[in-house]
């Protein structure tokens, strides 16, 4: 089983997807690492945005996204691009989008001792940690 990590920063979902074979876990390298929003106050470019989230999603199979959740309020908020990016995954037709909390990323990651392989940029460890708390958590 395959699912799609995301983590949402700034303008850009960065992305990782892992496979659960078994009880080994292991990372599906993919040409595309991340996909960025710009300028997010023109309609068009939301628009573009969402016509290559769902272009990666139909080209790569996948029918399962797990996203960390940011904060809505407080000192480590998530800015009003973010919620936006967040509102296209979830409105993907077949897909599945589940919301991740950071606690529940880094207790999965602990609980089943979650190695990061070398085929990951280092940018792309959350994203790969949350798509695979997502599947230890099932």
């Amino acid at each position: 089983m395959n699912i799609c990590g995301i983590e949402i920063k700034g303008s850009e979902a960065i992305i990782a997807v892992a496979s659960l074979d078994g009880p080994a876990l292991s990372h599906v390298a993919l040409n595309t690492k991340k996909i960025v929003l710009d300028d997010d106050d023109e309609a068009a470019n939301v628009k573009v945005f969402a016509a290559q989230v769902a272009s990666f999603v139909r080209e790569n199979a996948i029918d399962r996204i797990a996203i960390k959740k940011r904060s809505k309020k407080g000192e480590f908020a998530g800015g009003p691009t973010t919620f936006k990016i967040e509102g296209v995954f979830q409105l993907l037709d077949g897909c599945e989008v589940t919301l991740l909390s950071p606690q529940t990323v880094n207790a999965q990651a602990k609980k089943h001792n979650v190695e990061l392989p070398g085929t990951l940029n280092k940018y792309q460890h959350e994203a790969y940690r949350t798509a695979c708390a997502a599947l230890l958590k099932n």
